[in-house]
């Protein structure tokens, strides 16, 4: 199957946004086993938006676009789509009640231009969004297949994983096993996986995220037992060369493993922090069950270590474990105290944005390491 990315929006090309929608649904057509030849950008104009879908129709049998499904004049995706094919939108009963029962349950009337959202053509069925008021559209027409979807990531990412993926694995189990890592690099993590990252059963591919370094593996077979175990055993041969780096799998957070980690052995947390600004306080209560563990959270500006190391000091009663984030202009030395003994961990930075990020990375993992020490 050859496929084509189209993102639509005036915004794109004016570089507003950054086009993350389009990287996301590249990786996961490749994670299928789905050729992606094109990705093309088009501004909110009628005439080009129709000529760059026939265009994509023209040369690929699956046009996946994101963009120009909200409710107003410049949003031109149905019309697109409706002219490109012949066919005549109508508003469907079914999804305008839909929305105006969205509306009504936030207290407001929905405006009566909303109303295309609810616009549907023959060979169109809508695809639910519950997370915004656009439904998308899954067109066929003839060999073709058209998916249009919402520009805003939360509601197309929902609405692709849910609603689309599952069934262009042509009647196979889909699955994907995620390994989660800190202290590698994309680059280095990839060249060590060497000749893995090029196998098509399963599909091996590696990703810099905000939590680190992710390892994705990606299956698809009719027979779940076969397709589980070529998973497991390429997991084994990641682990065998990424295992020192695995902090966790599949939808854990740092945040989850370190709660588990301090529930187990009953302890408690507290933080002070400085060049991390709040980050690793948010982080961690943000975290499930985070009231059982997390006892207290101190931010100040430009402090050292003995200054924030006091403030925890001075509670009471005094929580096992204490983590310490300072400040510093191009190195931090942040410190940890468990009932074991203390540890630390040094990192070097370029700029304040980069600390930032460095230091809330590096304590998160320095406080996991500790507590499954």
């Amino acid at each position: 199957m050859r496929a084509e990315i189209l993102s639509i929006g005036t915004e794109l090309l004016l570089g507003q946004i950054v086009d993350t929608n389009a990287q996301y649904l590249a990786s996961r057509l490749a994670d299928l086993g789905i050729d992606c030849l094109y990705i093309s950008t088009v501004g909110d104009n009628p005439a080009r938006c129709r000529e760059t879908l026939e265009r994509a129709l023209g040369r690929s049998d699956l046009v996946v676009s994101t963009g120009g499904l909200g409710p107003t004049e410049d949003d031109l995706t149905r019309e697109t789509i409706a002219a490109v094919l012949g066919e005549e939108p109508v508003v469907d009963a079914i999804l305008e009640r839909e929305l105006r029962e969205w509306f009504a349950g936030r207290g407001i009337g929905m405006p009566e231009r909303n109303r295309k959202q609810a616009w549907l053509i023959p060979s169109a069925r809508a695809l639910p969004n519950p997370n915004g008021t656009a439904p998308g559209w899954d067109v066929r027409k003839g060999e073709k297949r058209i998916v249009a979807m919402p520009g805003v990531p939360r509601e197309m990412t929902y609405m692709w994983e849910h609603h689309v993926e599952p069934t262009l694995a042509a009647g196979a189990v889909l699955r994907s096993r995620t390994l989660k890592m800190l202290g590698i690099g994309e680059s280095l993590a990839e060249e060590a996986l060497g000749e893995l990252v090029r196998s098509t059963t399963p599909t091996v591919v590696t990703k810099a995220k905000n939590d680190g370094v992710h390892v994705r593996i990606t299956d698809k077979d009719t027979d779940a037992a076969t397709m589980d175990a070529r998973i497991a055993d390429m997991e084994a041969l990641v682990r065998e060369r990424l295992g020192q780096y695995v902090w966790g799998t599949d939808d854990e957070t740092l945040g989850s493993v370190i709660g588990h980690g301090l529930s187990e052995r009953g302890w408690h947390l507290a933080t002070a922090e400085s060049l991390s600004g709040g980050d690793v306080a948010r982080t961690l209560a943000e975290s499930p069950g985070s009231a059982s563990w997390y006892v207290r959270g101190f931010v100040r500006p430009m402090a050292q270590a003995d200054e924030l190391a006091q403030l925890i000091d001075d509670l009471r009663p005094p929580p096992e474990v204490r983590l310490v984030v300072p400040y510093g202009e191009q190195s931090a030395e942040l410190r940890i105290s468990t009932p074991d003994r203390p540890r630390s961990a040094t990192i070097r930075f370029g700029s304040p944005v980069e600390g930032r990020r460095r230091a809330l990375l590096a304590a998160l993992d320095l406080l996991r390491r500790a507590i499954q020490d």
